[in-house]
Parts: C-alpha cells; structure tokens; sequence
C-alpha cells in the first residue's frame, strides 16, 4: 500500500491515517451551511481544526448533497480563493479544494491549494491536463448521477466491482494524462449516488478496495446511513461516524474526511495504534 500522498510541493505521510478536516463555504451544504460562509469564520475554522490534528483542510465552495443546485465558477472561486489564500499564509497544513471546475482548481491552487479533491474524478474536459501540468494530488471519487438527482434512484448489479472498475480505470485515464500515479487517491463516494445496501456492501469490502493501489480517502461524518441505523438526526450522528471511521481504518482506509476532527483522529489513532502493536 502506498505510505506517501504527494501532493505538489508537499508530501503527505500516510503510515499512520490522516484526518480531511471538512470546511464548507457555502451557504446550503447538509450539516453546516452559513456556518462558515464569512472569511473571519472560515479561517478561525480551519485554525481549530489544525490544532485538533488535521492533517489536510478541503475547503468547497459548492455543496454536492443531494438535490443541490449548482454555482458558477464565478460565485465558487469567490467564495474559496480568499479562504485559501489567509489559510495558506497563516497555517502549516495541506489545503484541498473540493471542487469538480479545472477554472476554481487552478484558482485555488495559485492562492495556495495543494490537493483536488474531485466529487466527478477529474472528468470535466481539461481537468486531468491541468493537474498533470499543475502537480497537484488529487483524490477520484466515484460517483453515479450528478448531485441533484443522485440520490434518486440508484442502480448496481454489483456496487463492489463496478466502483472498482470506475476508479481504476479513472487512475489509467489520469496517469495516460500525465498525473504521476502516487499523486492519486480514492474514495469510493459514500452517499453519493448510492442507496444504504450499496453504501453497506462498500463499507463491509473497503479492504478490495483498499488493495487497488492507491490511498483510500473515505467520507464518513454525519451521511445518512447513520440516520438511517441509529434514527438520529445530522448533529447527532458523531458517534456513528466515529465506528465507521474506525471500521474503514481497520480496513486499511489512509484518509479520514469529516466535520469532526478532534474526536476523529483519537478514535483512528486508537485503532492504528491497536494495529501496530506500538505506543510511539
């Protein structure tokens, strides 16, 4: 498995899992939209985060739940790029832009970005020709539908095999583009385009997946899958995320992506620590 993400001028160790601290600057995403949405709030944000132990902050200026309309490159670079900009001078942390737009990618990367994390895997035309030239990381996440409408009706004949598939064929697409290989990362996209039986299936194989090559980012906190088990609304839903988080780390998962940093990390260093077999 591989142990280092590079990301640019940085290079991420993955020997131990890392924590994607989530920092939505929209005004409608599912569990904290307008909370962060001014600059000041933004950026005390990402601080807090920081100081609880992640190792990466991906900023979105467009929600991707379910049913949500979409921006303009326009309104979603003004929205991140001042973000990223006060963040990358005043903290020592890789910085993500959660965007599927090559113009708000390369924005965010001149203000500051290291990393794409990409809900339509690179597929926008120009979009891999830009990160090979740029030499950016970037995380190809698997998704069936679009945002709007994802969630309506998803269809499998077999989840595990197919969302594979998709990303290894991704990963070709991507490396043929001029992307170095231990620039990718995965994440299976749990919760988009997926019902609970497929999510399930994907959670209880992340091992398969795990073992295709490339790191395995996998976003947890407060999906609906949650609600569904434990009947507890969004902001009731830490505990849950916390023993999937741990499920998917055990399962060899790198990256960890949630709203909630600090418990997050103690509970997947708890269970690296387990599987190391050392207290360091």
């Amino acid at each position: 498995m591989p142990l280092k993400w590079q990301c640019r001028g940085r290079i991420l160790d993955l020997s131990r899992p890392l924590v994607m601290g989530i920092l939505n600057v929209t005004p409608d995403s599912f569990s904290d939209g307008g909370r962060y949405a001014g600059i000041d709030a933004a950026c005390e944000r990402a601080a807090v985060m920081v100081a609880e132990g992640a190792a990466i902050i991906d900023v979105g200026g467009e929600s991707t739940r379910p049913g949500a309309a979409g921006v303009s490159a326009q309104l979603e670079r003004e929205r991140v790029v001042p973000v990223i900009e006060r963040i990358a001078a005043s903290l020592d942390v890789a910085i993500s832009i959660d965007s599927s737009k090559p113009e708000v990618m390369a924005a965010a990367v001149d203000a500051g970005a290291c990393l794409v994390n990409d809900v339509r895997a690179l597929r926008a035309p120009g979009a891999r020709a830009w990160a090979a030239g740029a030499g950016v990381g970037v995380c190809l996440m698997h998704m069936q539908g679009e945002p709007r409408s994802m969630q309506e009706s998803p269809a499998y004949h077999e989840v595990v095999s197919e969302v594979a598939e998709f990303l290894l064929r991704e990963r070709a697409a991507c490396v043929a583009a001029g992307i170095r290989p231990e620039a990718i990362a995965f994440d299976p996209g749990i919760g988009f385009g997926k019902g609970h039986e497929h999510n399930l299936a994907l959670l209880k194989n992340l091992s398969h997946l795990a073992a295709l090559g490339s790191p395995l980012l996998v976003g947890l906190s407060r999906k609906s899958l949650i609600g569904r088990v434990l009947g507890r609304p969004v902001r009731e839903r830490l505990h849950g995320g916390l023993g999937l988080a741990a499920w998917a780390v055990s399962a060899g998962a790198r990256i960890i992506r949630t709203h909630d940093v600090a418990a997050t990390r103690d509970a997947i260093l708890m269970v690296s620590t387990v599987l190391e077999g050392t207290v360091t």
